[in-house]
């Protein structure tokens, strides 16, 4: 069974890119917040929760958002579509944030609504619940991308027929610094691959992955 890299999306150093096309770059964007409310507001979505959101999810729903515009996954049953995530801080840079309103004993007020956040799968729930999917999740903690690591599980979701499609990437984030990837898979001789152009897809494998991580 091939498996095709039909979408992607790559965020970092205030570029967005989407299939090998720049579509949004602004140099002299310096916080992380300011460059994502830019980003939103260019490319005309409408989801008013984004803005509670923490850092992590804020950067892990637009880059969703942003492959699913280029390669819809409605024709696909909720249950069999999988999000596969990874980064390597986990949700270190909302839990400093929700430790900073703690610290302090006289001061003492923890927020729910950071708490909420200091989880780093909390990102995949608020992709799943805005494109309605119910399929297999994980999200994995390692030092940098490890392409091996992604290929292997999602290749087990899709043989052990779990999923159909399947996005996976990676997202971190600490301070200012941020570095998305996400792609969407999906399986040779499918009626959503069957007319899509050969030349605009990539073969899923391990190579392509790790182009995609470091040529944008």
């Amino acid at each position: 069974m091939n498996l095709f890299i039909t979408s992607y999306c790559h965020l970092h150093d205030n570029r967005v890119i989407v299939n090998d096309r720049l579509v949004f770059y602004q140099e002299n964007i310096l916080k992380f917040a300011d460059f994502i409310k830019t980003v939103y507001k260019q490319e005309q979505l409408s989801y008013p929760k984004l803005y509670k959101m923490d850092s992590i999810s804020k950067l892990g729903f637009l880059t969703a958002e942003m492959v699913f515009k280029e390669r819809s996954i409605e024709g696909y049953n909720p249950g069999k579509v999988g999000v596969v995530l990874s980064n390597s801080s986990s949700s270190l840079d909302t839990d400093i944030v929700f430790n900073d309103s703690i610290k302090d004993r006289s001061g003492y007020f923890p927020s729910p609504s950071v708490f909420v956040y200091t989880l780093p799968n909390i990102v995949i729930g608020e992709i799943c619940i805005k494109n309605r999917i119910k399929g297999e999740n994980a999200f994995f903690i390692s030092e940098s991308f490890n392409g091996k690591q992604v290929l292997n599980y999602v290749n087990e979701l899709f043989e052990s027929n779990r999923v159909d499609a399947c996005l996976c990437g990676w997202a971190e984030i600490m301070g200012s610094q941020y570095h998305s990837l996400m792609i969407l898979v999906e399986k040779e001789n499918t009626g959503s691959v069957e007319n899509f152009p050969v030349a605009k897809m990539r073969l899923f494998n391990e190579v392509n992955l790790n182009l995609l991580m470091i040529r944008n």
